[in-house]
């Protein structure tokens, strides 16, 4: 049961990918993805998709509309800074050793003076929160991404990623206390995670012609982002469709990178 809850969080990570910086302009952007199972792909989208629209997205909105703001953010807040570990740890495997120590001292200070984490006192002290998984661990390692999955519950993933979700459970307290605790908590956290994406969901909607298709491309290009930290290389155009190839420049001079970062 207790896994069953998380089963059901990670449900939400298709519609948390089409929200982050430059996921809503895919038109140039090459989707390197290979998907041979596109076909069972695309139903276990519509079932995570179906779930979504007739459970999660009615529950989460009584719940933004019961729950006042303030106490919404420190829900928020306290799950976010929950998961934190997951973060350090994959700080540590990746050689970051100055963003892991300020990363623990984020962790630390939100979970004793902002209260368990309810506030966030460590991004008004300048402490950035990061994202870090086991998946970006291994891009770091040279390991390469293959094949775009859809996971029953899950949603978005690869064959690289995929092993990032047995370890972020490793890394969550949740894991690890008595069922009465976990069960609550986990539901509260994915009602949280749906209703921050309310508005997300609109977007999605109305601006997507191909929803599987754009969350495919979507998460593939958010992927990029975050295993390069912020500066992706430029993708490879096809000479044949008219498109400029790839001069490993970015615009300005700057050489983008060959490999993901490993240490900062």
């Amino acid at each position: 049961m207790k896994t069953g809850m998380r089963l059901v969080h990670m449900a939400l990570i298709p519609l948390v990918l089409s929200t982050v910086p430059g996921c809503s302009n895919l038109s140039n952007f090459h989707d390197r993805f290979q998907d041979p199972y596109e076909h069972v792909n695309r139903k276990i989208y519509w079932f995570n998709d179906t779930l979504d629209r007739h459970v999660l997205e009615p529950v989460a909105r009584g719940y933004v509309y019961i729950t006042p703001q303030p106490v919404r953010t420190g829900v928020s807040n306290f799950f976010g800074n929950l998961v934190y570990l997951n973060v350090i740890v994959n700080d540590v495997f990746q050689g970051k050793w100055s963003q892991g120590a300020s990363d623990s001292g984020r962790f630390i200070t939100n979970s004793t003076i902002g209260i368990g984490g309810l506030f966030d006192v460590a991004t008004h002290l300048g402490m950035q929160a990061h994202e870090e998984d086991f998946g970006q661990t291994l891009a770091g390692w040279g390991v390469e991404t293959d094949n775009y999955l859809v996971l029953p519950l899950f949603g978005s993933s690869s064959t690289r990623d995929i092993y990032g979700l047995g370890v972020g459970l490793l890394t969550d307290p949740l894991t690890y206390v008595p069922i009465v605790i976990s069960i609550p908590l986990g539901v509260l956290q994915t009602i949280d995670k749906r209703a921050q994406l309310l508005a997300a969901g609109q977007v999605l909607g109305v601006g997507a012609l191909d929803p599987y298709t754009f969350v495919r491309q979507a998460y593939h290009q958010h992927r990029m982002y975050v295993i390069y930290d912020g500066n992706p290389p430029r993708p490879k155009f096809d000479l044949n469709s008219g498109d400029e190839p790839d001069s490993g420049t970015a615009p300005g001079g700057a050489t983008h990178p060959t490999a993901p970062p490993t240490a900062h």
